[in-house]
């Protein structure tokens, strides 16, 4: 069976209020109620004991994987994607766990299920999430979304807008697989917050907002190097968890940055995701956010680019339009690359012990 093609999988009662119908996941669903546990489908095993089908398009975005829910998703009703966000977080995240973590995912994969936009003039809604949660927003995965959606035929080269839970996003597919997203505002919150940290001494940064929330950083003398990445994930989450004593809770990704290795680069950066992952690409969000604060500094003009290179060695371009300068927040514009890499069907099995993914945390 391809993606897009109908399951023929039955998951519990016919009529289940949990079963899904609007037009991305049409099918009966591959989970049903809201308990993480396995036990909690003995009831259905006794209808069936063929296993739930999940159909999924992974892709990568300048290194980072995204993993789209096609079908088989829960049913989130017709709020807002912020209201379908938050039930999602509350009744579904042992689906979230089955999808992103491991056996069947790993720290680094990004999920996003595919919703029904509230809007008609909107071409997709999708809750992102990763191996410890949901998130606010993801600028790779928006990326990858746009080109998965084009490998599926749903849509053609142009401007598409997609509904998240912080805001609607503009994305432009420009080639085969390049795709410019207009983000959600950005804004810088705070500016050289001190932290002191025992083995790096001080360290300062700013706090902004990029559709994630970020402490941003040039304090750090670890090389930017893949050498380097079990330094830099110690030395960053020592700096998330002083940031978020310092009076800011909600900061969960942490940017060190330093200079390019690639010379059409500008600026490189670690990035060390909620779940203790470290980003393969320059993060959308986050160089949404590092835009917030070149812009609040002077140090980039409006329209003109910025070229954010990662940890892996690939790059996102950058530009931005004030919204309200006096106010200092932009509307920011983030262009990279995604390729799909694979696409097919999980299958959940209630006898299974990890049905619902092996968790961490």
């Amino acid at each position: 069976m391809t993606v897009g093609e109908s399951s023929s999988l039955e998951d519990g009662p016919a009529n289940d209020p949990s079963v899904s119908k609007n037009s991305h996941q049409d099918k009966p669903h591959a989970v049903r109620g809201d308990s993480p546990s396995p036990s909690a489908l003995d009831s259905a095993s006794q209808h069936s004991r063929q296993p739930r089908a999940i159909e999924f398009v992974d892709s990568h975005t300048a290194g980072e994987p995204t993993r789209v829910v096609i079908e088989g998703g829960p049913d989130l009703g017709t709020g807002s994607l912020a209201e379908r966000r938050e039930l999602f977080q509350a009744r579904f995240d042992h689906f979230r766990s089955a999808i992103v973590n491991e056996p069947r995912g790993s720290d680094v994969l990004v999920g996003a299920l595919l919703c029904e936009p509230t809007d008609v003039a909107s071409t997709a809604g999708v809750i992102f999430f990763n191996n410890v949660g949901v998130l606010n927003g993801c600028g790779h995965g928006t990326i990858g979304l746009v080109v998965t959606l084009f490998h599926l035929g749903r849509i053609g080269h142009g401007t598409h807008r997609i509904e998240t839970p912080v805001g609607t996003v503009s994305a432009t597919l420009i080639g085969e697989n390049q795709v410019a997203i207009e983000n959600v505002p950005s804004y810088r919150q705070a500016k050289d917050v001190r932290l002191t940290i025992d083995g790096l001494g001080e360290v300062v940064g700013d706090v902004a907002w990029g559709g994630n929330w970020f402490f941003l950083t040039k304090s750090i003398s670890i090389p930017l190097e893949m050498s380097s990445i079990d330094a830099l994930t110690d030395a960053a989450w020592r700096i998330r968890k002083a940031v978020n004593a310092q009076g800011f809770p909600d900061v969960d990704h942490v940017e060190l940055f330093g200079a390019p290795s690639d010379p059409k680069a500008d600026s490189k950066s670690f990035v060390l995701c909620p779940g203790k992952a470290y980003d393969r690409s320059p993060c959308g969000t986050g160089t949404s956010a590092k835009l917030a604060c070149l812009a609040a500094d002077g140090d980039l003009e409006e329209g003109d680019a910025w070229v954010q290179e990662s940890i892996v060695g690939t790059s996102f371009v950058g530009r931005f339009r004030w919204q309200d300068a006096e106010k200092q927040i932009i509307v920011p514009t983030v262009t990279g690359r995604a390729w799909v890499t694979a696409e097919g069907r999980l299958l959940l099995d209630e006898s299974d012990p990890f049905a619902w993914g092996i968790r961490t945390a």
